[in-house]
């Protein structure tokens, strides 16, 4: 299954880095994830968000729009 990862860090002003990763369950995504936090972001990391990814494949089309 595929993760989005969203790392919140800067302490003046907020900055965010996305990122997905590809795993069987949420403890291996987060595992997973915790080793791609680049290092010179890491020390100012104050949130991490890990949800599932949207499969775009299953997006409705704009013309079946409401």
């Amino acid at each position: 299954m595929d993760y989005q990862v969203t790392i919140r860090y800067g302490k003046k002003s907020p900055r965010y880095h996305s990122f997905s990763v590809e795993a069987g369950d949420v403890p291996s995504a987060l595992r997973k994830a915790a080793d791609e936090i680049p290092e010179d972001i890491a020390p100012q990391a104050d949130l991490v968000e890990l949800r599932e990814a949207p499969d775009f494949d299953k997006v409705m089309p704009p013309s079946e729009f409401p």
